[in-house]
């Protein structure tokens, strides 16, 4: 049969330089199956260079495959960072009713006593009113760039209805028991199954219960514009919040529940930088919820005082370019204050800059908190 060589000038009398006798086989050649004597078939000796051949090439066929889905991944955390988010919605209404079932029970509510019908109309075109307010607001200064795209977008996956009074919590009786509602509603499901991020309750605010405006629950804590009791909610695995309205108001103050819970996260967030967005009495730059930039008390978005204010091109260096607004540039109505305080938020695509770096899509935090707060996203990007 024909011979060859595989290992080439072996002497049994000399060393290697690994230290082991020229001639005798190391452990990777025992393991491709190498016999000791020098010689070897040349269809073994071919067999045994694909075999390493091939090794070498799965090596790096795996390696190319791991750098792939980490670049993937990285991808996937960079768009998703970007947004836009889809916000997905439980609602659920409690309406006491008169024993006829026509009316809202006003000796239950103290302030409604409307047909059961005009409430329920009234509902509907509020909870509609609010997700377009709030999707337009999370358009970046759409006032000066019409094509400007919305970070969020809202579903109602599903609305639950019940002809009773809400749940009183045993500990704090002037407050719905939420554990109690949102268990009936197998949370749990929605929540980790369905991928609801907010839980909107229509209600009421009567003389002896009180509703909080937002409650959050999360993993990474409860920061809303509640008392942040750690047990008033189920905790579970994914971030939820829930908004608790009263029917008795309109658009306009349910709005007014979702900015206080965007200034109590990017507060707790956004620190230095959002208190720069924000500004402070007297010397406002975008101003916030109950303080547009010529604001003067509480409130007070119909005051005709006007203001040099750079709220329209704010930067967080510097200033950007003021122009002269008073409360006609909203026309003096507070939900419109709110989409339009909301539109100066730093959005998709804002080209501002703080300290050399990138500022992100600050919407991620109402869009997908636990994506946010998990991955560190920041205010600025890293």
């Amino acid at each position: 049969m024909l011979q060859t060589k595989l290992l080439a000038s072996r002497s049994s009398d000399s060393q290697s330089d690994s230290g082991r006798p020229q001639g005798q086989l190391s452990r990777s050649e025992q393991s491709l199956g190498i016999p000791q004597d020098d010689a070897l078939p040349v269809e073994q000796t071919l067999l045994i260079l694909v075999t390493m051949m091939n090794q070498s090439a799965l090596a790096v066929a795996v390696l190319v495959a791991s750098l792939h889905m980490v670049c993937r991944a990285a991808a996937d955390t960079a768009t998703a960072a970007d947004g836009p988010w889809t916000v997905p919605i439980l609602e659920i209404r409690y309406f006491p009713v008169t024993a006829d079932g026509k009316k809202i029970d006003i000796n239950v509510t103290s302030n409604v006593g409307a047909p059961l019908e005009t409430i329920r109309g009234k509902c509907d075109r509020m909870t509609k009113e609010a997700m377009t307010a709030l999707e337009e607001g999370s358009r970046f200064r759409a006032y000066n760039n019409p094509a400007a795209k919305a970070s969020i977008k809202f579903e109602v996956l599903a609305t639950e209805e019940y002809l009773e009074p809400l749940p009183r919590n045993e500990k704090k009786p002037k407050f719905p028991d939420y554990t109690k509602i949102l268990q009936r509603e197998d949370i749990r499901k929605w929540v980790e199954e369905k991928g609801v991020k907010e839980v909107w309750i229509w209600g009421y605010h009567s003389k002896d219960l009180a509703p909080w405006e937002s409650n959050m629950a999360s993993p990474f804590g409860d920061i809303s514009n509640s008392d942040r009791d750690p047990q008033d909610l189920p905790i579970l695995k994914k971030t939820y919040t829930v908004y608790h309205y009263n029917y008795e108001r309109d658009t306009s103050e349910a709005v007014h529940n979702h900015i206080h819970q965007i200034e109590a996260v990017m507060r707790h967030h956004g620190r230095e930088l959002w208190g720069i967005f924000e500004g402070k009495k007297g010397a406002w730059r975008a101003g916030n919820c109950h303080f547009p930039p010529n604001a003067e008390h509480d409130y007070d978005w119909t005051n005709k005082r006007f203001v040099d204010s750079d709220i329209e091109d704010w930067r967080p260096e510097g200033f950007g370019k003021m122009k002269r607004i008073n409360c006609d540039t909203w026309d003096g109505d507070g939900l419109k204050w709110f989409v339009y305080w909301m539109r100066s938020i730093p959005g998709a695509d804002n080209g501002l800059t703080y300290k050399g770096r990138p500022l992100t899509n600050w919407w991620i935090y109402m869009g997908d908190y636990d994506l946010a707060v998990g991955k560190k996203v920041g205010l600025v990007e890293r």
